[in-house]
């Protein structure tokens, strides 16, 4: 069986949430994380490895909540996003508190990835299916394709929707072979008045269909993905211009530029699966409850490993 990894980005700063590791917050009934459950699933699926995206000054903590037990069940691996983690020539504008966004992340696994892997944010509840499928996509990837070959779990609009506030989602539009066209990062995505709203770039609110396909982040990709990250990255630095304290080197948009380029072809793998996440802090009851509902259905074991 072709080798696979699951790569987690759990360096966010979590500022929404308070400004606590929200990735580290309990939410099943023996103290489980939402990374607990996400492992779980990418094991079941048959990924073998797992790689942790983490801060430096997080990793104790980060041990001590989940790696730690971890790395007795799967191999386990650590790489690092830190802000001055850039290429030789570039310096971090004065003032500039973040990373640089999920592309960095990714990139800062390039020395210990050299599998096709799937990369999720660590706050996030996938379900099991789209796990399966992007697995079962990656070990079926021919070798010698003409463009990048990737692909995409594509949930339902609606399903990814908190009841606590607007959310930002990757809106996919697709061809009849679900092929993903493009990416349109959209947000103020909420629930009003019996329909799903967002507000356009110049505050307006516009109706979104329900339906839709939305990116929760969860992508497949393969080890050729990181030399584009690298090249692009340095890119992006040389053309920082007025919004470099806060300017991100995002996925969506790097894949949505490969797209445009003929560069890569990205297939939509459809999800039925409810997300769920802690966005906001009043999220985290939901999320305890959700857990609950899906032990009782019998999805989950109570003791989870």
């Amino acid at each position: 069986m072709k080798e696979t990894a699951l790569v987690i980005m759990a360096a966010g700063i979590g500022s929404r949430f308070g400004g606590g590791s929200k990735q580290l917050e309990p939410v099943g009934p023996n103290g489980e994380i939402i990374m607990d459950y996400s492992i779980h699933d990418a094991l079941e699926a048959g990924f073998n490895k797992v790689i942790f995206i983490i801060r430096k000054d997080l990793e104790k903590d980060f041990r001590e909540v989940i790696g730690n037990r971890m790395e007795k069940i799967c191999k386990c691996e650590y790489a690092f996003q830190e802000i001055d983690d850039i290429p030789a020539g570039f310096q971090v504008p004065e003032g500039r508190k973040k990373p640089w966004g999920t592309g960095q992340a990714v990139l800062s696994c390039k020395e210990i990835l050299d599998v096709p892997f799937v990369v999720i944010n660590a706050d996030d509840y996938y379900g099991k299916e789209a796990f399966v499928k992007v697995h079962d996509y990656l070990v079926g990837l021919e070798e010698n394709s003409d463009v990048m070959d990737m692909c995409m779990a594509g949930f339902i609009l609606k399903n990814t929707l908190s009841d606590n506030g607007a959310v930002t989602r990757g809106v996919a539009k697709i061809d009849d072979d679900h092929v993903l066209l493009e990416v349109i990062e959209t947000g103020g995505i909420e629930r009003k008045n019996g329909k799903v709203i967002a507000v356009d770039a110049e505050g307006n609110e516009k109706e979104i269909d329900p339906e839709s396909y939305a990116s929760m982040n969860m992508w497949g990709l393969t080890p050729d993905f990181l030399t584009v990250l690298e090249d692009g990255f340095q890119r992006f630095l040389s053309n920082l211009g007025d919004k470099a304290l806060k300017k991100e080197f995002l996925l969506p948009i790097i894949i949505d530029q490969l797209i445009r380029e003929k560069k890569a072809k990205v297939k939509v793998l459809e999800t039925r699966d409810k997300w769920f996440g802690v966005t906001y802090k009043e999220d985290k009851d939901s999320v305890v409850k959700s857990f609950k509902k899906l032990i009782e259905e019998g999805v989950y074991k109570e003791k989870l490993f």
